[in-house]
């Protein structure tokens, strides 16, 4: 048995394929990079996954036998629509022209599902932080339940506007970390609201520390201590709460070295483990959409065809999760 999954929810246009035993037999992906100093533009997003879905999918079914393929799965939010919605098409002409079922996959769930496959985590606290989305999350009775989560504005975006103003380099993720590495500690505000951040007030100030002159290396510096601290203070409260000995960081802000440091410090003084997913499966991908699918599948969830549009605002909570048994 094999699933082939679709990602599109946001830059990345990705296809990857998996059997049973979570092998990635396929794995190809296209970026779409902004130009410096600019953002994402829904209709660049969509014109982009449009010119390279069709070489990504030649290029994924010639290293398979279609014959073989169980079920098509793809990214049915939450994300961009105008992403979305090229990834969704997709996905039904395949379903319809080979025959096979369709899977529709939630994005969060999908990341969580490919860090604990990649890993040894369980039944881990998973922190889920990208341009898109901050969560705390963990399972509890079927689903998966959020314990925390921003009140505005997710992490990744926070620090990729940030990158933008202060004139770093794309890819802001990894150029903020070396920027960072430079500097000196300057107050910033911190806003933690029981288990919930918020980001846009450390935001403004640190640009109107930069208007007044700071150093940028000190701003970012600064601003990632702050970040990554209320985010490790949340998580650490919900590993007290459900009293669980594993925590596992997901999405594309898990590659930060800075903040895996500050939760591995953490888990060590409570006692608990902490995995990180890798580096290659943190940011959107295909394989991870192929691997959710595959346990939904196996476990007898399909998408009939009417009920595949994408859901812009689909929530990790709103998931029935039938292959765990806890």
């Amino acid at each position: 048995m094999i699933v082939l999954g679709i990602e599109s929810t946001c830059h990345t246009f990705a296809i990857g394929v998996v059997n049973e035993e979570g092998e990635v037999l396929v794995d190809v992906r296209e970026v779409l990079k902004p130009e410096p100093g600019k953002g994402f533009v829904p209709k660049e997003l969509f014109a982009h996954h449009v010119k390279v879905a069709g070489g990504l999918l030649k290029e994924a079914l010639a290293t398979i036998d279609e014959d073989e393929l169980s079920a098509i799965a793809f990214s049915q939010g939450p994300g961009i629509p105008n992403a979305l919605r090229v990834g969704a098409a997709v996905a039904r002409f395949l379903s319809l022209s080979l025959g096979k079922p369709l899977v529709g996959v939630n994005h969060a769930v999908a990341h969580i599902e490919i860090g604990k496959l990649m890993t040894e985590a369980k039944d881990p606290i998973v922190v889920y932080t990208s341009g898109g989305n901050t969560q705390i999350i963990a399972y509890s009775k079927g689903r998966y339940r959020v314990f925390g989560e921003t009140l505005d504005l997710p992490v990744g975006n926070a620090i990729d506007t940030l990158a933008r103003k202060l004139g770093i380099e794309p890819p802001y993720g990894p150029n903020f970390d070396k920027v960072a590495a430079k500097g000196k500690w300057i107050d910033m505000p911190y806003v933690v609201k029981g288990m919930d951040v918020s980001f846009s007030g450390i935001l403004s100030e640190a640009l109107r520390k930069f208007k007044k002159g700071y150093k940028v290396e000190d701003i970012c510096y600064s601003f990632q201590e702050v970040v990554f601290s209320m985010l490790t203070e949340v998580t650490e409260r919900a590993v007290a709460h459900t009293n669980k000995q594993e925590i596992l960081l997901v999405g594309g802000v898990a590659n930060s070295k800075r903040f895996q440091q500050m939760i591995s410090t953490m888990c060590q003084d409570r006692g608990c483990k902490s995995y990180v997913v890798p580096s290659k499966y943190a940011g959107d991908n295909g394989v991870m959409i192929a691997w959710t699918g595959m346990l939904l599948f196996k476990h007898g969830v399909t998408t009939p065809i009417e009920e595949s549009a994408f859901k812009q605002k689909w929530r990790v909570d709103e998931v029935d999760i039938p292959y765990i048994n806890l």
